[in-house]
């Protein structure tokens, strides 16, 4: 099956063009330009540059979230559009748990974190072990200091992925010693991971429609949370 990947969940954007355990290309970039800019244009390079058609493709596959607001509704929005004009099949990937995918072949936890701010991060944790990623916990938006309670009840090395690791390094090694920076070509969020954890997920056979395929942002645009607590509403 060849599967096309891609994310838009942070700064970084990137496309990846797969094929159950072969990437076949992948293009990334890391600037200031918006993803609805860059996004299609590194799909029709990807796809020129590998001699293959949109056609060819049998499946889509997106980091859904969490992340940056505007990104993940650009990604999806792009997967939703991909598919629907093809009535491909969707794969909705956690945007943290595609950054364990970053170890594959390793033995290791994998504490990913993305910046949330209001000190606060969007985070999960895995356990990577070879070929296999195990999930330890559901994807939550948490304060640093319950992460750093959490983290301090565990007796091993951890490594921290995820455009929130530089702050959450900062505050977390004031207090313990297991937790690392992981190397920045295995720290951020890649396509190339995407489709490999969307391959996991098809041979489980979790497809979604492209009608389907929804965004998670875990919390409430902050636009929406200052105007509910104006209104007094609970967040």
């Amino acid at each position: 099956m060849k599967l096309l990947a891609l994310d838009t969940s942070a700064k970084a954007a990137s496309v990846c063009l797969a094929q159950e355990d072969k990437i076949i290309g992948e293009f990334m970039i890391n600037t200031a330009v918006t993803h609805s800019q860059t996004l299609m244009p590194m799909v029709e390079q990807l796809c020129q540059n590998t001699a293959t058609s949109l056609d060819a493709v049998e499946a889509i596959a997106v980091n859904a979230g969490p992340g940056s607001f505007t990104g993940v509704r650009i990604g999806v929005a792009a997967a939703k559009g991909l598919a629907f004009t093809r009535s491909l099949p969707c794969v909705a990937v956690s945007t943290l748990e595609s950054m364990a995918y970053n170890y594959l072949g390793a033995d290791c936890l994998v504490c990913a974190v993305m910046d949330a701010r209001c000190a606060q991060v969007y985070n999960a944790l895995f356990r990577v072990t070879g070929d296999r990623v195990e999930r330890l916990c559901d994807d939550r938006a948490l304060a640093l200091s319950d992460l750093q309670t959490e983290l301090a009840q565990l007796d091993e090395k951890i490594l921290l992925v995820g455009d929130g690791a530089e702050i959450s390094f900062q505050f977390l090694s004031n207090s313990l010693s297991n937790v690392f920076l992981a190397p920045m070509n295995h720290r951020v969020q890649t396509a190339a991971s995407v489709a490999l954890a969307a391959f996991s997920q098809i041979k489980q056979g979790n497809t979604l429609t492209p009608a389907a395929l929804m965004p998670v942002y875990l919390r409430l645009p902050q636009a929406q949370r200052e105007l509910n607590l104006k209104m007094g509403v609970k967040q």
